[in-house]
């Protein structure tokens, strides 16, 4: 079986010697778009993580019978192309849960607590300068007492809110799709989530209903010290208007996707003055070890099971 995995630089120091037992294995780092149909032109199976697979390149690609997505969406795959030619394409769901919940709170401690300003207070030596033996120039809160709005209340939403309700945060949730309900928590409309909680996170897909969902006028209405961040997808928050508005107001974002990634060049964001109330990682949410061996794995499980 001549298998072609087309971008492994995202999966960093992840053993992928699993695939070595279908036979012809090639392995690229990254794959530019003028380098897709070369590579895949004899393949049976393409493993793909962002790579775009395109109706013309699947007609070019004759022995072409399954596409692996080595990642949940697989909006980088023209699917009715795919079904019109019977390729199989799958992707792998759930592989990320726990790490994209981890990194949610890892976000959130670093802005809550100040922890660029405390760690840089150490390094520089001012700690070692003061007269007393601590330092309270910037107060935190705990989240216990809190409102905590949920954006998107799916498998990654509710671990969320779980974990904010064992902290005591008092949980609120908006459905995007508008289809998921629980008693749980307390639902409310998106005016009244962003207006009422002091810490909201996102964790929903990007489509018609979500894109640009949160705008600068919106994010207006948010209270003076709230906390914002988005582990759901770029374009669902207008990264302009929150360049704008984290020097205009009290309200601290953290990013870890972006309309466009890698984060283009003089983005906005780079040029906010108020550097410490954002927080922008590069999409590393997913990333953990143990996720990715878990989308490693669970990949060649789909290999396995090609008909």
């Amino acid at each position: 079986m001549k298998i072609v995995l087309l971008d492994a630089l995202t999966f960093g120091e992840t053993d992928l010697s699993g695939f070595d037992k279908f036979g012809g294995v090639k392995v690229y780092q990254t794959t530019s778009k003028e380098q897709t149909l070369e590579r895949i032109t004899d393949v049976e199976v393409i493993v793909t993580n962002k790579v775009v697979i395109t109706d013309e390149l699947m007609d070019s690609a004759k022995n072409l019978k399954l596409i692996c997505v080595a990642a949940t969406g697989m909006n980088n795959i023209d699917l009715e192309a795919a079904a019109s030619r019977n390729i199989e394409v799958k992707n792998v769901a759930g592989y990320s849960t726990d790490s994209v919940i981890q990194h949610t709170f890892s976000m959130l401690f670093y802005l809550m607590g100040h922890s660029r300003y405390y760690d840089e207070y150490v390094k520089d030596g001012s700690y070692s300068r003061s007269p007393i033996f601590t330092d309270v120039t910037k107060p935190f809160f705990e989240i216990k007492g809190k409102k905590w709005g949920i954006i998107g209340l799916g498998e990654i939403g509710r671990g969320v809110a779980n974990i904010a309700q064992a902290f005591g945060a008092e949980v609120f949730y908006y459905s995007t799709s508008g289809q998921n309900s629980t008693d749980d928590f307390q639902r409310q409309n998106l005016d009244e989530l962003l207006e009422s909680c002091d810490i909201i996170s996102i964790h929903s897909p990007l489509n018609k209903q979500t894109n640009n969902l949160l705008d600068y006028e919106q994010l207006l209405t948010c209270k003076d010290g709230t906390i914002v961040l988005n582990l759901g997808r770029g374009g669902i928050i207008n990264e302009d208007g929150v360049a704008k508005i984290v020097d205009e107001k009290n309200i601290s974002f953290g990013l870890d996707v972006l309309t466009k990634e890698p984060m283009r060049e003089n983005h906005p964001l780079l040029s906010v003055k108020n550097k410490e109330n954002i927080y922008v990682t590069p999409h590393i949410a997913w990333t953990s070890v143990e996720a990715r061996d878990k989308l490693i794995a669970s990949t060649i499980e789909n290999i396995s099971s090609l008909k």
